[in-house]
């Protein structure tokens, strides 16, 4: 008896390869998880992993060569050309060609990005837009109410995520978890060749102006930034030394709650919207992925306050002995750390549901569409979600603060 390859059942299930032999299927990926509807893997192709599904509907490597690996592709969505490993596309994505998409990295519905960016540890909440030569790591972008009315990256914009200390304690947060959810709120606009240095965060309806870098936080709603190049000059490098600690301390700390109280979104709103065994899949993806982006940012927090260590002396040997703020600050935290921690990796299990408000449930409940639900709600419901998820965040807020 003749077995079968696996790319000869995908195509007797439906799925269109036009060059059979260009294409690459990993001996660990599973057929089944592979929809037979309306799913096209164009030449060059190369599918590895376990975990990679791909949904009714996709388009794979439509303008260059494309690799999945451990990717999970939803309903509808195109990607074009590039690199995608250990990331979750929830549907009617798009991303085009030279893409580089690593771990952690979560595109909620109709989310898109033009040619050649480069992701990690990064969440798009749905319609979210990335132009061209993006890089954009260790960030939470919110904001909008439809493809006509998003949140948008221009194009040769960068996150800076990495500090001449050498740490990684940079996530930033564009908008909020609680209210963004509701698909509600302001569009963020962050202008073109221009640049945001991590930890920062910036309210619904923020706009920077083309070239600008923004450094520091700005949590009025509905405000333009913008600013041009640092002047010019020289000044000693204070190596190691932290002086803004309880600024970097408090940005990941929040981050982390807002992740959190996604998570309980993701658990007990998105998981009432799954209507089949593909879709139970990738709601499970975006779960395990937000775990990761979790266990990386207080990973990443831990390292920061290790750091705290040689700083703090720097600090005492310039302060000739005397007890300044900066100091008092480091010793608080470095005191704090241990017990935040534990805080904060069991609150990521906690099953915050009692607290969900039953009319905000009902009204979820009422609807069969994710997208369509959730713009649907009445304006009294969606605050009392929004409500909840609040609570969340300040509950672990307030255990952790200073």
């Amino acid at each position: 008896m003749i077995t079968k390859t696996v790319i000869e059942r995908l195509i007797d299930k439906g799925v269109e390869i036009p060059n059979p032999s260009s294409v690459v299927i990993g001996e660990d990926v599973d057929p089944g998880r592979i929809s037979g509807q309306g799913v096209t893997l164009h030449p060059g192709t190369r599918i590895l992993g376990e975990k990679t599904l791909i949904m009714a509907g996709a388009t794979i490597g439509f303008e260059a060569p494309v690799t999945l690996s451990n990717t999970m592709v939803g309903p509808e969505t195109s990607l074009k050309g590039g690199f995608f490993q250990d990331a979750v596309f929830a549907g009617h994505n798009s991303f085009g060609s030279g893409a580089h998409v690593r771990g952690g990295t979560i595109l909620e519905e109709e989310a898109s990005a033009a040619h050649t960016v480069g992701l990690k540890q990064t969440i798009l909440f749905p319609f979210v837009t990335l132009g061209s030569l993006i890089n954009f790591c260790d960030i939470l972008m919110a904001g909008g109410t439809s493809r006509k009315d998003h949140s948008e990256v221009g194009s040769s914009f960068i996150h800076f995520n990495y500090t001449p200390n050498q740490d990684k304690a940079t996530p930033s947060m564009l908008g909020n978890v609680h209210q963004g959810v509701m698909l509600d709120q302001r569009p963020v606009f962050l202008g073109g060749q221009g640049g945001l240095v991590g930890p920062c965060r910036l309210a619904f309806g923020t706009v920077t102006a083309a070239g600008t870098i923004c450094r520091r936080d700005e949590l009025r709603p509905d405000r333009i930034v913008f600013g041009g190049a640092l002047k010019g000059g020289s000044i000693p490098r204070k190596e190691g030394a932290y002086t803004n600690a309880k600024k970097i301390y408090h940005a990941n700390c929040a981050y982390i709650a807002g992740l959190i109280s996604l998570m309980n979104w993701y658990r007990h709103v998105r998981s009432r919207f799954v209507s089949e065994p593909l879709s139970d899949k990738l709601h499970k993806g975006m779960t395990d992925t937000l775990q990761v982006c979790i266990d990386e940012r207080i990973k990443r927090l831990g390292a920061f306050c290790i750091k705290l260590e040689d700083s703090r002396e720097l600090l005492i040997s310039r302060a000739k002995g005397e007890m300044t703020e900066p100091i008092r600050i480091h010793d608080a935290i470095i005191k704090q750390w241990p017990d935040a921690k534990a805080i904060l990796t069991s609150e990521t299990g906690h099953d915050n549901s009692h607290g969900i408000p039953k009319p905000f449930l009902d009204a979820v409940n009422s609807g069969t569409n994710y997208i369509e639900t959730i713009k649907g709600l009445d304006p009294a419901a969606a605050i009392l979600g929004s409500d909840w998820l609040n609570t969340i965040e300040q509950t672990i807020m307030e255990k952790i603060k200073l």
